[in-house]
C-alpha cells in the first residue's frame, strides 16, 4: 500500500461528495422551475436529479482477488466516485393555479418533483460526509509529518 493511498481514497470522497452537493444545489435552485426542458413543442418543469456513487474500483470480485494474490498486509480500497447522475422519475406535483401561464386547460400547474426537505437533508448528510474525509485527510497529514520528523 502507497504511502499516499489514505490521501488519494480520501481526495475522491472529498470530490464526489462536492460533487453530491452541487446537484443538490442545482435542484433547491430550480424547485419552482417549470419551463426547464423544451420537449415536443411543450416546456416540461425541472426533475430532481440524483448523484449514484460507487467504489472507485470495481466490484468485490477484484478485491477478492487481490487479497487471494496477496501473501500479507491489508487491502485498502480506492476511493469512491460519481458514477452517474440520473433524473428522479417519481411524478411532478399538480398545483391549482390558473392566473399561472404554465396552467393547464383546468387551471393545474405542473410543478418540479424536488422536495425542498428532502434536499435539505440530502445536503447536511453530504456536508457530514465532507467534514468527516477532512478530518481523516487532516489526520494523514498529521501522521506524515509526525512520521518525518521521527526521520531527522
Amino acid at each position: 500500500m502507497s504511502m499516499f493511498q489514505s490521501m488519494n481514497t480520501t481526495s475522491s470522497a472529498l470530490t464526489s461528495q462536492r460533487l453530491r452537493m452541487d446537484v443538490i444545489s442545482s435542484n433547491m435552485a430550480n424547485v419552482d422551475s417549470t419551463r426547464a426542458k423544451y420537449v415536443d413543442g411543450e416546456w416540461q418543469p425541472y426533475k430532481r436529479k440524483i448523484s449514484i456513487l460507487q467504489p472507485n474500483e470495481g466490484q468485490f470480485s477484484s478485491f477478492l482477488n487481490k487479497a487471494m494474490n496477496r501473501t500479507g498486509g491489508a487491502l485498502a480500497g480506492s476511493g469512491v466516485k460519481v458514477s452517474r447522475i440520473i433524473e428522479d422519475q417519481t411524478p411532478n406535483k399538480l398545483v391549482f393555479d390558473p392566473e399561472h401561464p404554465d396552467a393547464d386547460e383546468n387551471g393545474y400547474v405542473q410543478m418540479p418533483n424536488v422536495d425542498p426537505l428532502r434536499e435539505m437533508v440530502d445536503l447536511m448528510s453530504a456536508t457530514r460526509s465532507y467534514e468527516a474525509n477532512v478530518t481523516v485527510f487532516n489526520a494523514s497529514k498529521g501522521m506524515m509529518m509526525k512520521a518525518l520528523e521521527i526521520g531527522k
